[in-house]
């Protein structure tokens, strides 16, 4: 504001300074200053005292450097203002865009994981990235539009009004039909569709790079090219029309401009050769300058328009994220839990993932110290018992405590220290070795990393790497074999030391050598804590303290190695097919 404001007054100058250029200054019979008040008038009648006191004592030359030593001085503050204004703007977009990032981050980290499995990780990547930079750019134009643009130009037309009346009121006969057009190339501009396509290309490109082997292995390079060719190409097209249509704008509002400009010469050239009083030469001249400047805020209001439209559908893309529930959070009346001290029991409980049901009233319990084996076919619900127990999601029915008390009424940061799990598919994260068996362990020392890999029968590997332990693995450990990828991942739960132990397929996807080495590293972690096993081979749970036969989301057979092997049931079927004897 304070640099329109000295900006205005800039251009209120003009008039003076033509006149003492043209040598046509009406002197006053007598010179009287103005009595101070706060108004915009006064400001003008103290110049103008200013001005004809320099002419009667110095002449139109002292004038003349009083006035060009004004307007110096006051481009000079309102540039000044303009770039205070601007820091003021660029530290709101850079922390805007922070702040929306963050966000939009830590809603990814707490949001169900059904929600994101059914999201393709290249649009949550995009809204993250390039909606967000729309975000940014949109805001700043925006307020400039609404806060800077509007002040300038009011303030132009103030003068303009004050210039002449009647010739200000011609010009504002084009606004309408400006107005109309900006809003029909800015309803033309909406780009969601552009958005959903970037989506997809880097969709298709995160695909592509994790599923590399896969390509080459079935000769697939050219499918995938092809098909993110089609995208690309999608894109370019989408592209180039919007930008033909964004275009639109500053020519249109060009034309208009100086359609309008022409009109207002005729017009206003008009008055000044009729004589009529109105206006005189300087004064006419002064306002086809202050008209010209106008047309650049007025541009500048329409291009923001159009850029609104960008925004408007990248905050829809953002704000429907940022919107959506989160299932899976601390109750109000959460407690605390410090470590558990009798065991677990799962009491009715069901689950369904929408209409399909995929668990159906598991009731068991699980002492301390015990181990429990979750077998069956593929597609019984094992892993999704255990995604119940940390509470990836929760029960549809029933309930899961922990001693004695629901998980759900447990602070959900609490019940996540109780469990520590070592999956088939191992979780690995492109950073040093020793980050990543100390991950989410801040306060974690070389000692007691080391420590953790000796458990895990890693060390050895590790202490052979390039770098050691500060040796960077690679996207998901690809520098790594898969059993050493493994025991890093049995090193990292050991160090964190939880109550409950959970095995997901820890040792199906490795060779013998590297199994034989996981698997002893395995017995060292489980030694005296509760753990729960799930495995297909069946070799590996026979030592259980109890085995669970799951099957089609039901509790088939539970019992020990020995009696349900002796029951002939579903267990004994899946232990002949695997060709394993009967006998501990």
């Amino acid at each position: 504001m304070l640099s329109v404001i000295f900006g205005v007054f800039n251009f209120s100058l003009l008039i003076p300074l033509l006149n003492v250029l043209f040598g046509t200054v009406k002197m006053p019979e007598v010179l009287v200053e103005p009595s101070f008040k706060a108004s915009a008038s006064w400001v003008i009648d103290w110049f103008n005292y200013q001005t004809y006191s320099l002419i009667k004592s110095g002449g139109m030359r002292h004038a003349l450097f009083f006035i060009c030593g004004t307007i110096f001085t006051l481009i000079f503050f309102s540039n000044l203002f303009k770039y205070l204004a601007q820091r003021v703007m660029t530290r709101m977009r850079v922390t805007l865009l922070m702040n929306l990032r963050s966000a939009i981050f830590k809603k990814y980290t707490e949001l169900n994981l059904s929600f994101l499995n059914n999201e393709r990780k290249g649009n949550l990547i995009t809204i993250i990235g390039n909606d967000v930079q729309e975000i940014e750019f949109t805001v700043l134009v925006s307020l400039e539009a609404v806060l800077k643009e509007p002040i300038l130009i009011t303030g132009f037309f103030i003068f303009m009004f004050a210039i002449s009346a009647k010739l200000t009121f011609f010009t504002l006969l084009y606004l309408p039909a400006a107005g109309l057009l900006i809003n029909f190339v800015g309803r033309k501009l909406k780009s969601g569709n552009g958005l959903a396509l970037m989506s997809s290309l880097i969709s298709a490109t995160e695909e592509t790079l994790s599923g590399l082997r896969i390509i080459r292995i079935f000769n697939a390079e050219g499918f995938v090219r092809e098909r993110f060719d089609q995208n690309n190409l999608a894109f370019r097209n989408f592209l180039k029309n919007w930008m033909n249509k964004r275009e639109m704008a500053s020519p249109a509002s060009e034309i208009l401009g100086v359609m309008s400009a022409i009109g207002i010469i005729l017009f206003g050239g008009s008055l000044v050769i009729s004589g009529e009083g109105e206006l005189d030469a300087s004064a006419f001249i002064t306002y086809i300058v202050i008209f010209s400047q106008i047309l650049g805020p007025a541009k500048g209001m329409s291009n923001s328009f159009a850029t609104l439209q960008r925004g408007i559908v990248a905050g829809n893309r953002i704000f429907a994220i940022l919107d959506q529930p989160a299932e899976i959070r601390d109750e109000p009346d959460a407690l605390p839990f410090a470590q558990m001290k009798e065991g677990l029991e799962f009491r009715n409980v069901s689950f369904a993932y929408g209409k399909e049901k995929v668990l159906n009233q598991l009731n068991f319990t699980l002492k301390k110290g015990n181990m429990l084996a979750l077998v069956g076919p593929s597609g019984g619900g094992k892993s999704t018992t255990v995604d119940l127990l940390v509470r990836f999601f929760d029960p549809t029915e029933g309930s899961i405590l922990l001693d004695g008390t629901d998980i759900r009424k447990i602070r959900l940061a609490d019940l996540r220290n109780q469990f520590g799990m070592v999956n088939q598919e191992t979780i690995l994260f492109n950073d040093t070795i020793f980050n990543n068996i100390a991950f989410g362990n801040k306060h974690a020392t070389q000692e007691m990393v080391e420590n953790a890999a000796k458990i895990a029968n890693a060390h050895h590997f590790i202490m052979q790497s390039e770098d050691g332990y500060q040796t960077r693995i690679g996207d998901r450990g690809s520098k790594l074999s898969g059993g050493q990828r493994q025991r890093l991942s049995i090193a990292r739960a050991v160090l964190k030391n939880p109550e409950i132990l959970i095995l997901d397929e820890a040792t199906s996807a490795l060779d013998t050598e590297s199994e034989k080495l996981v698997q002893e590293a395995l017995s060292n972690l489980m030694k005296g804590r509760t753990s729960i096993v799930i495995a297909h081979r069946l070799s590996t749970v026979q030592n259980a303290d109890r085995i669970i036969v799951l099957e089609k989301g039901r509790i088939a057979e539970e019992g020990t190695h020995q009696s349900l092997y002796e029951n002939g049931g579903l267990y004994r079927k899946l232990i002949d097919l695997q060709n394993v004897g009967g006998e501990v």
